[in-house]
């Protein structure tokens, strides 16, 4: 359909001239003498060009009264007495643009092009605010919260490319999740989607594992193998636990995704990788850089699009949609006879911390529909882990008495490698450290194991 023009003037012989060069142009064009006969028109206009000097309701009017009404088809307005102290005063009632008498008809036309273009984009801003209001589940990522729809938003941006992306966020807030939404939405989609934690990978097998090793390498290496990043050749690869490789194995990553090319171990031969890399920490790693165990050139190659995802505790408006988005998902396989949530059940979910997050609130779920006898999970049937965590510290929350700050920060350390016993890598999850920083801190300390 042509783009309808209304044109809005007291003078008759400028309308038709502006009509006349409007359908040349291949719009329609309506016609009004004054305000009020334009109002009655202006739902059928797809631009609206009026003068601001009219009998009556004055084009000013006009423009308030249509701000009033809520439209959104964009104004142009004229005016013999074009000082720009009218233009602004016409900008700041709603006008998208004016046009000072007299004017040449090319004028005209690039203003009301340039009108309608606006009048595009509004609509599709306006539509894509609507689906994203409604969105409340993308991939199986739950939220109405004003944070996580963001996040699907920045996820339908940044997927189409192969820009590395950088999540953060606490233990169990969904960064897996995230990850598989990103390459399920990329044109990589249906290529390889390999996950690597660095956190299970051991130190010294961490290079093998990552980048392959050929046959004699090392004591053991009987055969030739590939590694994570062979195996996800044109697809994905996703570093979970970013924080926790090793130097040696930073620099490798680094040309990684730099050069996009990288030696197996035992081999001098260079390869060349198409993946595109996704990475996750649930430790800051800017305290890392200041440690001195993190590539600062590394953290800004892994930093280009970062996706902050907050706690649940951050956004509990959340909880009630993921508790029925459980339930749902969990009755298939459990076999409970478990088929809704109630709002009192509801509420003892929101009145709960959340420690462990959307995994934690799942397990929770989970638990309390198996042990659960009804039809409808109620609030005596949730089941939270409510332990108290043991405190080292004294009751006021400060130092015990007679410990200095580092006493007291090597008493944790050994207390945590004693629970762990003696795994690095399990002591700094206990710390919420990287295993990088918690290696940082025990040489300061003079503390080896």
């Amino acid at each position: 359909m042509k783009p309808t023009v209304l044109v809005v003037d007291d003078e008759e012989k400028l309308r038709r001239v502006v009509e006349l060069q409007l359908k040349t142009a291949g719009f329609e064009v309506e016609q009004a003498g004054s305000a009020e006969d334009a109002l009655k028109l202006a739902d059928h206009a797809d631009v609206i060009l009026t003068d601001l000097r009219l009998p009556g309701i004055s084009g000013l009017e006009l423009l308030a009264s249509l701000r009033r009404q809520d439209s959104h088809t964009p104004v142009i307005v004229m005016t013999a007495f074009g000082s720009i102290e009218t233009a602004v005063e016409a900008m700041k009632a709603g006008a998208v643009d004016f046009l000072p008498k007299p004017f040449s008809l090319d004028h005209l036309m690039t203003v009301v092009n340039k009108a309608l273009e606006l009048r595009t984009l509004r609509a599709e801003n306006r539509e894509l605010r609507a689906e994203l209001g409604q969105r409340y589940e993308f991939d199986n990522i739950v939220g109405r919260s004003d944070a996580m729809r963001e996040i699907f938003a920045t996820v339908e941006r940044v997927a189409p490319t192969r820009a590395t992306v950088l999540m953060c966020g606490e233990s169990g807030v969904g960064k897996d999740l995230i990850a598989r939404a990103i390459h399920h939405h990329s044109p990589r989609d249906g290529r390889p989607f390999v996950k690597i934690n660095c956190t299970a990978l051991p130190e010294n097998l961490m290079e093998s594992e990552l980048f392959g090793y050929e046959k004699g390498a090392f004591t053991g290496a009987n055969t030739t193998k590939p590694g994570k990043f062979e195996q996800a050749d044109t697809g994905t690869v996703f570093l979970d636990e970013i924080g926790d490789v090793p130097a040696s194995v930073q620099v490798k990553l680094l040309r990684i995704l730099q050069e996009r090319e990288f030696e197996r171990l035992g081999s001098n031969k260079t390869r060349h990788i198409d993946v595109r890399v996704l990475a996750a920490t649930n430790v800051d790693l800017r305290a890392a850089l200041e440690q001195g165990t993190f590539r600062e050139d590394l953290y800004y190659r892994l930093n280009v699009l970062p996706i902050n995802i907050p706690p649940l505790r951050e956004r509990k408006e959340d909880i009630p949609f993921l508790a029925e988005h459980f339930v749902k998902k969990l009755k298939k396989d459990l076999g409970t006879p478990v088929e809704s949530i109630s709002e009192a059940a509801i509420l003892r979910l929101l009145e709960y911390h959340w420690p462990g997050n959307v995994r934690e609130l799942e397990n929770v779920i989970e638990r309390s529909m198996v042990l659960a006898s009804g039809a409808v999970l109620d609030a005596a049937d949730i089941k939270l882990d409510l332990a108290p965590k043991p405190r080292l510290a004294a009751a006021d929350n400060f130092l015990p008495e007679g410990m200095t700050l580092d006493d007291y920060e090597r008493s944790i350390i050994r207390e945590a490698l004693h629970r762990a016993d003696g795994n690095k890598s399990q002591a700094a999850r206990l710390l919420g450290l990287t295993r990088n920083a918690l290696r940082y801190r025990l040489s300061q300390m003079g503390i080896e194991s």
